[in-house]
């Protein structure tokens, strides 16, 4: 596979997970929304907001593996048994949902993106975001990432993702730093001495706010890939 390396500047992120916070408030989603929301958009919402507040305008990049798979399961489960399904579930059940609420709720037009790509779904989803950052830096790019386990209904899945949200805002203007991202096969890695370099972890976005939270490199590895992330302070 041919290998990818870009370098993109972090203005702010926020990370939450399941094992080590509780449920964070939405409270800054009205009401009548915040009611039908799951536990999923919750967090994904919470993470965008602490990343885009105080900007008037985000173009975002969502991302998520399985989406809100529970609930559209839960949406089959109802069709199985001949019972009436929800046009709010529905509606709230496809991949850019939460993308939409989050710009209602802003009152912002930007354009949205929404990704999924199997357990390397986090790391297309930078390389999405820093795509649309390089090619027209303004207004700034919000990449959210938000995922939890699949029911048990689907069985065992392969490199499975962990219950948890994260958001980067891209912004050279504000940038705390510069986030590098690289990917290569397993192969190129080993010999540039990437796995030893840094500390491995089961999931992309554990890795990933390893980075950002310890500003020490991490990987993240696949059968057929690695991935690397490097942190590196602004220089004064």
């Amino acid at each position: 596979m041919p290998d990818l390396h870009w370098t993109m500047p972090v203005a702010h992120w926020s990370f939450w997970s399941a094992t080590s916070a509780p449920m964070p408030d939405a409270g800054f989603i009205e009401p009548m929304v915040r009611r039908r929301l799951s536990s999923l958009s919750r967090v994904a919402l919470k993470v965008a907001y602490d990343c885009a507040d105080g900007k008037e305008a985000v173009r975002m990049v969502f991302a998520s593996r399985h989406g809100e798979l529970r609930r559209t399961t839960d949406i089959l489960r109802a069709i199985t048994a001949a019972e009436p399904v929800s046009p709010n579930a529905f509606s709230l059940s496809v991949l850019n949902a939460m993308s939409g609420i989050f710009g209602i709720a802003r009152s912002d037009r930007s354009p949205a993106t929404a990704i999924s790509a199997g357990a390397e779904t986090l790391g297309y989803a930078l390389l999405e975001a820093y795509a649309q950052y390089i090619t027209q830096p303004s207004p700034p790019v919000l990449l959210v990432y938000a995922d939890e386990p699949a029911d048990a209904l689907y069985g065992s899945v392969e490199d499975e993702v962990q219950e948890g949200a994260l958001a980067i805002l891209l912004d050279a203007d504000a940038a705390q730093g510069q986030l590098e991202c690289t990917l290569c096969g397993p192969d190129e890695a080993d010999k540039a001495g990437g796995a030893t370099a840094s500390a491995r972890f089961a999931t992309q976005s554990e890795a990933i706010a390893h980075c950002l939270d310890s500003r020490r490199a991490a990987t993240w590895q696949s059968a057929g890939a690695n991935w690397q992330w490097r942190w590196h302070d602004r220089a004064a």
